[in-house]
This record gives structure tokens, sequence and C-alpha cells, in this order.
């Protein structure tokens, strides 16, 4: 406790009214990455005790909810839910909570237990970060904005690739106010992708016709992808390189002759 008072952003937040110093960490973090606009509703995971509640409700104004295992004291303006975010009931009371469509942005400043031995403690916050984000993948609207707190370590590459397969944009940084010494790092995934398919993904497709860009353009599972350099009637093996919200693009991997037209 020593520490956290002689800790600049602990007096700050004192000062200021926030519950814990990491009110900061999102303030930071949402001036450099713009993740919570005006009117957005959020979900934090793991909120307890509510520093980035209030934060989230300053900077949205909209609905904002909570989810902990343990509990939040009131927070004007904001709602809570008590419960497991692994928990399939959980998930239930947060879209009745937020509404079918789902949320803007999903927040998670959650930790593990800090045991002393580096490497558990860094599995345990992958494990974590992992139950954060498929949690996210549920109640996220599409282009949803999503953030997790992290520890660095060998894992660390791996999940970031993960989220990396489910938003368009991603970004790993560290705001000012985490201290110095400390291994966190957020992981920050922008615009999240609802289509059917990812990067690597291929196909056998054929070409039937092509886009006003000259790409040929084809429905995967009702999803349009643009492949360079094709013609019409060919038939292709494709591997997505790239996914947008609406779209995606593809490279040719094998010409597999023409295709035969049904009549």
């Amino acid at each position: 406790m020593a520490r956290d008072r002689r800790d600049y952003y602990y007096h700050q937040a004192k000062e200021e009214g926030y519950r814990s110093r990491a009110s900061f960490k999102l303030k930071q973090i949402n001036e450099k990455h713009k993740i919570i606009k005006r009117g957005d509703s959020v979900v934090d995971l793991g909120a307890a005790p509510g520093g980035w509640l209030q934060v989230a409700k300053e900077l949205s104004g909209g609905k904002v909810l909570g989810v902990d295992l343990q509990r939040i004291d009131p927070i004007e303006g904001v709602e809570t839910i008590h419960g497991d975010i692994n928990a399939e009931s959980t998930i239930t009371k947060i879209i009745q909570a937020v509404g079918t469509k789902g949320a803007d942005v999903v927040l998670c400043d959650a930790a593990p237990n800090l045991s002393g031995n580096w490497s558990y403690d860094h599995a345990r916050s992958i494990e974590l970060a992992t139950s954060a984000l498929e949690c996210a993948k549920k109640i996220l609207k599409p282009n949803g904005n999503f953030v997790v707190k992290v520890f660095q370590g060998d894992m660390f590459d791996d999940y970031l690739k993960e989220v990396r397969e489910n938003f368009v944009r991603t970004a790993a940084y560290s705001p000012k106010a985490s201290r110095s010494q400390s291994a966190e790092i957020y992981v920050i995934g922008k615009k999240y992708l609802t289509a059917p398919l990812r990067k690597g993904n291929e196909f056998v497709v054929d070409i039937e016709k092509l886009g006003s860009s000259g790409d040929g353009a084809i429905l995967i599972e009702g999803f349009v992808v643009f492949v360079k350099e094709v013609e019409v009637g060919e038939k292709v093996r494709i591997c997505i390189t790239d996914v947008k919200p609406n779209f995606a693009f593809a490279e040719v991997e094998e010409r597999l002759g023409k295709f035969e037209k049904s009549e």
C-alpha cells in the first residue's frame, strides 16, 4: 500500500473520485485508440471495483453494464450483473440487458490472483483473456470494439493472433498509467468481424463474373469475396488474404481449369 500512496495516479484517482488508479488507463487507451464513442453501449467484464465503469459512463453516456463475481458498489447510471462470464446464464443476462443487437464495446481489465510463479500467472492471464474474448464474440455487435488486459509472456503472440483473426484492426498498447515495472499490456481489437470466413481460409470456387475493379467477385455463404487476376469461366483454389466487415480479398493458390456452366 505504501507504494500506491506514493503513486501519482493513485492520488489523482482519489482527488477525482475514481475507485482505482486503473481509471486513467482506460482514459489513455480511449484517447489513443478511440474505443468508446458517445452513445455506445459498453460491457465491462470483471468490472469490480468499478473504476472502468465510471470512465465508460463518462465517455459514452449510454448503456454501461458491469459483470463480476464480486459485488460492485452502485454507480449512478450503471447496471451490474453478478455472474461468471464463462456461464451461458451470464451471457443470457448480458444480452437481455444490452439488447439482442449486442454491445458496441466490451472491456476487460481483470487479472488473476497472483501466485508469484510467473509462468503460472501468465498462463492464468491468457486463460482469463481468452474467456473474455469468447464472451465478447457472443455479445459484440458487428464492427464493435474490444479491450482486454494480458500479462506478457511466451503465450502472448498466439493470443494476439487469435484476437487479430476476429477484428479488422488489432494493436497492443501500454498506457502511461500502467506502472513501469508491470508486465501488463492491453490488446485492442477494433471492428469485430462477423464474416463466415477468416484470413488464411481456402476455397475452390467458380469465377462467374467480375467486379467493377476487374477482380473476380464471388459469394461465399452470402459474403462477397474479390479475387485478383482471374477470368470469367475459371475454376480456382483461393486463399483469403484480408477480411473487412462487408467483404474480403483473396488470391489464387491454384488454377483448376474451366468450369462447366449448367444449362
